[in-house]
């Protein structure tokens, strides 16, 4: 019996673990898509608005089919939906208008560290110094990733806005736990599709949308010298980097732990680095290739040294593997 529980318990490790790869791909693939109609004449946060918008649409009649959730769940949507979805954005492009990228991005994917401060220091439970370990080689490949040396100039706001983007990150990781544990989750979709619409509401106030030059959706943008429909773009970003990057995210989150699938999810970067040399000609230089296989080596440590659910051994995650507390992570 108890080997049969260990090998299930396994499994269901290893379907999360595809779930946050599959993740991290669709999400790394956004980049390679929205640039193309960035430099055809369309603003950053237009593109993000038309991404989560879209993605709203798409997901809506799962938001009529779980209406229950509103009543049940409302505050868990709301937090979603401006943390997981709009909060993440929203900072993002703001604090890029004032630092580097590559700087943003590093600071943003501070999140899993986040999750690790949190379950230590604000729920008081242990975590393992292999998945710390993890943590610390995933960020300090990402750095190399994103060659932070190349570009630094040192702007206060902008590294707090960026900070605001990885707290926003560490709100959709632990929103996308919750109640796992007790048996009492909500539908994730149910979930994704509130939280998309939440979004869409707030970055609707903040893109105003109605300025944007909706043509350029009509015509072709250039890909690295090589026409491509925008709306074939515009759909990529919405179904495959929206839609399916969502729902394998939070999913996989409920199959293992905030923080484990946070530092898998490190691996958009690496994701979209690569991507940007195949389709973009963006090559990549010998650190940034030394940094992705650091940042896989680093999400490998964490993944494996992450105890199953239900195990009362130190944690990796600010996930509710541990069962000595009464449900009390049960939104």
């Amino acid at each position: 019996m108890h080997t049969s529980e260990s090998s299930r318990a396994s499994e269901g490790k290893g379907v999360g673990l595809g779930l946050a790869l599959v993740s991290a791909l669709a999400f790394g693939g956004s980049g390679v898509a929205a640039k193309p109609l960035i430099e055809a004449g369309l603003d950053p946060l237009h593109v993000v608005w038309l991404r989560v918008a879209g993605a709203a649409l798409v997901m809506l009649p799962l938001a009529v089919r779980h209406r229950a959730l509103l009543r049940s769940r409302p505050a868990l949507l709301a937090g979603f939906g401006l943390l997981g979805v709009a909060g993440v954005q929203a900072f993002y492009f703001a604090s890029i208008s004032r630092i580097p990228v590559g700087v943003a991005l590093l600071v943003e994917y501070l999140a899993p560290a986040l999750v690790l401060g949190w379950v230590r220091f604000v729920q008081r439970r242990p975590v393992t110094r292999a998945a710390a370990l993890g943590v610390v080689l995933a960020v300090g490949g990402l750095a190399c990733v994103v060659e932070v040396w190349s570009g630094l100039s040192f702007d206060a706001l902008g590294l707090l806005l960026a900070l605001g983007a990885a707290c926003c990150q560490v709100g959709y990781f632990v929103l996308s736990d919750q109640g796992s544990d007790s048996g009492e989750a909500p539908d994730p979709l149910g979930v994704i599709a509130y939280g998309l619409l939440v979004g869409t509401a707030v970055l609707t106030v903040v893109a105003r949308p109605w300025t944007m030059d909706f043509s350029v959706l009509a015509h072709r943008a250039d890909m690295n010298g090589t026409p491509v429909a925008a709306g074939l773009l515009l759909g990529w970003i919405v179904l495959i980097a929206t839609v399916l990057a969502y729902v394998t995210g939070v999913v996989s989150v409920r199959r293992l732990s905030p923080a484990t699938a946070g530092v898998v999810a490190c691996l958009e970067a690496v994701v979209a680095t690569v991507l940007a040399w195949v389709l973009l000609g963006e090559h990549l230089s010998a650190p940034q290739i030394v940094g992705g296989v650091v940042v896989l080596l680093g999400a490998f440590i964490a993944q494996s040294s992450t105890p199953a659910k239900g195990s009362v051994e130190p944690v990796a995650a600010g996930g509710a593997e541990s069962r000595l507390s009464t449900r009390e992570n049960a939104a």
